[in-house]
């Protein structure tokens, strides 16, 4: 399957792995390059060797391409991004920040640089940085998010910006892909999906989450803030939304929620864990190997198309 976004990935599918904290390691990463996508280590709260180490196990892994995600909020930020370099990873994304600073010595080294957006107004800024592509991230999504949904979001940032546009929020099968690109989306990235996945390393209890969940089951914290949050309903997420009624202010909710997502994923707390993920945990039924997933979803994309969908 040919695309902008192969081209400039080098894979054999126009998808990527969604850069998720605490959640998305070398060992995910490895499987779905595998698989034929494109794995991202997640930095998140990571330091230069500790990435370092997760980028060389991938490489053992996988002699496939494979890429990291930078949150730029993470105080290592200056340090991660000589690694991608020293490293000579491919492909790098980015979150929670402007990547403006690194992206002439990114592409000097020849790393694909592809930013995490949330407006067109970022898009464009983005484009002007001279970056190879921009993942527009709909509030469907898991984890931190924006206001605008896939469906209205996706089309207005194709009619904003020339280079290439990957689709994340809410695609999980091949009709999510159908619609993605025709609304102009080069590409996919893929979060929630992978999470019930047998190379995902989260704890047992998380994935049982995401298979169990309903499709009203993820709630979004933090808007009050700035700083909306979306995960699977547990008695955190009811702490917080109580707090959030009155008046409770952005230190406050913060406070209580350091290391939730570490307690999550490596412990299953299921009171105090924040389960990120997105509204489409719901179509979500079973736990399957990375490369079934993703020869799955486009599988059914080809027959979505073949059919000329569903109207």
């Amino acid at each position: 399957m040919n695309t902008r976004v192969t081209d400039i990935l080098g894979t054999k599918y126009p998808l990527i792995q969604g850069g998720m904290a605490w959640v998305a390691d070398a060992r995910l990463a490895a499987a779905v390059s595998n698989g034929g996508g494109l794995g991202l280590v997640a930095a998140g709260s990571m330091d230069a060797e500790l990435l370092r180490k997760e980028i060389r196990l991938a490489q053992s892994l996988t002699d496939k391409p494979f890429g990291v995600n930078i949150m730029l909020m993470n105080p290592h930020a200056p340090d991660l991004a000589k690694v991608v370099i020293e490293e000579k990873v491919s492909v790098v994304t980015t979150g929670a920040g402007s990547p403006g600073k690194y992206v002439e010595a990114w592409k000097a080294a020849g790393v694909k640089v592809i930013p995490v957006i949330a407006s067109t107004g970022l898009a464009k800024r983005m484009e002007s940085l001279g970056v190879d592509a921009v993942v527009a991230e709909g509030c469907e999504a898991g984890g931190h998010i924006g206001e605008l949904t896939t469906m209205a979001l996706v089309p207005q940032v194709v009619d904003s910006v020339s280079i290439p546009v990957i689709a994340a929020g809410g695609i999980a099968d091949g009709r999510g892909i159908a619609a993605v690109s025709m609304l102009g989306a080069s590409g996919i990235q893929v979060g929630t999906r992978f999470l019930a996945s047998e190379e995902c390393t989260i704890h047992q209890n998380y994935k049982d989450l995401v298979v169990k969940a309903r499709d009203i089951d993820s709630r979004v914290t933090g808007r009050s803030g700035g700083h909306p949050v979306r995960c699977i309903k547990n008695p955190l997420v009811a702490e917080l939304l109580e707090l959030e009624k009155k008046g409770a202010s952005f230190e406050e909710m913060e406070a209580i929620t350091v290391g939730s997502l570490r307690k999550a994923v490596k412990d299953g707390d299921l009171r105090e864990g924040s389960f990120m993920a997105g509204q489409i945990a719901g179509m979500v039924g079973e736990i399957l190997p990375v490369t079934v997933i993703i020869e799955k979803m486009f599988a059914e994309y080809e027959a979505v198309v073949r059919s000329g969908g569903a109207i």
